[in-house]
């Protein structure tokens, strides 16, 4: 499927979602699944809607037909899911309870709930035979069909856009006085306008943007520091990390920039993330447990005598959120599987002096470890500069 042919995932997607999760419910003995969180709502319904405070939820049945439960404010949105049952209620947090009305509304049964308030839950497990708080709808999300994937690929494309504006202007711009901000503004603009302007009308109506981050010097050194109006200077990291989005699925890209020349110990600690990010690689290939992949990346820093210098995991999956389970991170054992998506981030972090980090999108296939972001390969260490 090419680009230029891309549209929002359709119906028939959205219940086979539904038909695949009805499986994964009668086989955990249920009768159904409430599913309360938005994502899982948007994945078995289309419906990309933020109610707020006010509760949503959809019914979905082993045997029979969905029920979509919205405020009444809402019902309008609602309109372009083909869900034919729709209930309303009036508002939050009224006189009973918005989830509890809905447990009212399905009726005493075994059902498996994706998210319930631990104030909410005896009270839940006395209008119900048994509850079973499994988020079914996420263990489903994490393998992704080819249609999620080409969103996925195509989201990479436009992270990697702001890159390469950032890399291309970002002397031009710190040569002016621009700080960190303004190279922010400026690579947001370009990367935003051109995917707007490939895919805005076909995808109105759905997440879609940009999300970044840029930060240099010592501030570099805070994984998630406050964007600043600060003129990086000679011979400094600059991080940028980006996020993008189509169709409501996401992906990253991200790299580490020297302003002027790379000094012998910036190569060198560029060179041992880059290590960190092919042992990541070859694990994930390997089929290893999320565990095992990021301690094989962690053991590559640590190799290279940087592990007081990490600050985070190797990464977390991707889809319908920026951030979703698993994650290649310490305690979760999850063994990987075929059409899972990840982020790739080494990072190291010296307080007061620098930071590093670089980030590429994963997609473990059965080929291998499918990386549609492209900056880092197109733009070896040594080219990592920015000419002022």
């Amino acid at each position: 499927m090419s680009s230029s042919v891309l549209k929002p995932l359709g119906a028939a997607h959205i219940a086979a979602a539904r038909d695949r999760l009805r499986h994964r419910a009668a086989k955990a003995g249920l009768d159904g699944l409430l599913l309360l969180r938005a994502p899982n709502i948007a994945y078995t319904s289309g419906l990309f809607l933020s109610a707020n405070e006010r509760p949503m939820g959809l019914w979905l049945p082993v045997a029979g037909e969905p029920v979509l439960f919205m405020p009444e404010l809402e019902r309008e949105n609602a309109g372009d899911t083909g869900i034919a049952d729709l209930r309303c209620y009036e508002e939050f947090p009224g006189t009973h309870h918005p989830v509890l009305w809905m447990l009212d509304e399905i009726g005493q049964c075994t059902i498996g709930i994706d998210a319930l308030s631990a104030e909410l839950l005896d009270v839940a497990r006395d209008r119900m035979v048994r509850i079973d708080l499994t988020d079914h709808a996420m263990h489903e999300r994490t393998i992704k069909t080819p249609e999620e994937l080409v969103l996925i690929r195509e989201a990479a494309r436009f992270a990697d856009s702001f890159l390469v504006r950032l890399h291309a202007e970002g002397g031009n711009i710190i040569g002016q006085g621009g700080t960190e901000q303004d190279l922010m503004a400026d690579a947001m603009a370009h990367a935003r306008g051109a995917l707007f302007a490939k895919h805005g009308v076909a995808f109105a109506g759905t997440p879609m943007g940009i999300t970044a981050s840029v930060h240099s010097g010592p501030r570099a050194a805070l994984p998630h520091g406050t964007v600043l109006p600060r003129q990086p200077l000679h011979r400094e990291t600059v991080i940028a990390g980006i996020g993008a989005s189509l169709g409501g699925y996401h992906a990253e890209s991200g790299v580490t920039l020297i302003v002027g020349e790379i000094s012998p110990k910036q190569r060198q600690i560029m060179q041992a993330m880059e290590r960190c990010n092919d042992a990541a690689v070859a694990a994930l290939a390997a089929g290893e447990t999320c565990e095992k992949v990021d301690m094989a990346a962690a053991d590559a820093l640590r190799s290279a005598g940087l592990g007081a210098a990490i600050r985070h995991r190797i990464g977390h999956g991707m889809g319908l959120e920026g951030h979703e389970a698993p994650w290649l991170a310490p305690g979760d054992a999850t063994r990987t599987l075929h059409n899972m998506v990840f982020s790739n981030e080494p990072g190291v972090y010296r307080p007061g002096i620098d930071g590093y980090r670089t980030i590429n999108t994963m997609i473990f296939t059965k080929t291998g470890v499918d990386i549609p972001s492209r900056f880092q390969t197109n733009t070896p260490i040594d080219a990592r500069v920015i000419a002022i």
